[in-house]
């Protein structure tokens, strides 16, 4: 997928194109993601049927032959009604669900030439603790509630094969305090702090290891409009300092307006629309797009 130029980018895009690395942090070809067996029906080639539902055997096809790119720096928005697909495809991203066909490649690992959705179950576990962080939107299966804050970020460097005492305390307070958790209470269980700072914890856990990639899926449904704001305000924060490549799930097209470079469409398990999220937002080519921006305008 070729690179915008910078006149292209418009006023939302905060990446600087400039150093941007002209090669993808993150490709995905032909993503799929099927629950059910299937039949013969849904499983021949180019099998095409309305909905993502097969009318012959009841599988749901929740991710059908995505295609995308994902530049170092950049964040892409995914939206999308409710099952469209949108939780789906980062959790098999994640390999939280097992994509059921197609090829992911991080640059960072092996040179980008291994498909990672075809690695042992030891590989996809060194690739989710070295160079994926994922932050859900129900903070219960990010963090482990009864551990301490700082407990949970040594968790992630434990796994990581990361046992200096000393350093991972230091680098628990370093994260903490970047999304400003009071560090006098960074030995706190996170069940007793508020939605918006259980969300925050979990970011910083999410970068303990300085991934290239991080998957945010509706990390701010719930929280009041203040708490909203500053999570947002580190998601920005974060990628200007840290550069970190960012996919960005969202039903809220305000939240994506003010994060994303680029804004994906989902419908029914397939990708309808891509683009710069000024153009997706400003002049929708789709009907779907078009009517999932006038309603929630």
């Amino acid at each position: 997928m070729p690179q915008p130029s910078t006149l292209d980018l418009g006023p939302a895009a905060a990446r600087d194109a400039a150093s941007v690395d002209e090669r993808p942090i993150l490709q995905v070809r032909n993503l799929n993601k099927r629950f059910g067996d299937g039949c013969a029906r849904c499983l021949a080639p180019n099998a095409d049927f309305p909905g993502n539902r097969c009318p012959q055997c009841g599988a749901v096809m929740a991710c059908i032959d995505m295609n995308f790119d994902l530049y170092p720096g950049e964040i892409l928005g995914v939206v999308g009604e409710s099952g469209s697909g949108k939780s789906t495809m980062v959790r098999s991203l994640y390999f939280d669900e097992e994509a059921t066909s197609g090829e992911m490649l991080i640059s960072t690992y092996k040179n980008g030439e291994s498909n990672l959705l075809t690695e042992s179950a030891q590989q996809k576990r060194y690739i989710r603790n070295h160079v994926m962080g994922m932050v859900y939107q129900n903070p219960y299966l990010g963090l482990r509630m009864s551990y301490s804050s700082s407990g949970n970020i040594a968790e992630k460097l434990f796994a990581a094969d990361r046992f200096h005492v000393g350093r991972i305390r230091e680098r628990a307070m370093e994260l903490l305090g970047r999304v400003e958790i009071p560090l006098n209470r960074m030995d706190e269980a996170p069940k007793r702090f508020s939605g918006g700072m259980q969300q925050r914890v979990q970011i910083s856990k999410a970068l303990a290891n300085n991934p290239p990639l991080l998957l945010l899926d509706e990390v701010t449904t719930g929280l009041d409009l203040s708490v909203q704001a500053r999570v947002l305000d580190l998601i920005r924060s974060l990628r200007r300092e840290l550069k970190v490549a960012m996919i960005v799930v969202s039903h809220d097209l305000g939240v994506i307006r003010m994060l994303a470079d680029r804004t994906m469409v989902l419908r029914q398990g397939r990708i309808i629309e891509m683009g710069l999220t000024d153009q997706i937002l400003e002049d929708p080519q789709h009907a779907y797009t078009q009517l999932l921006v006038h309603s929630l305008l």
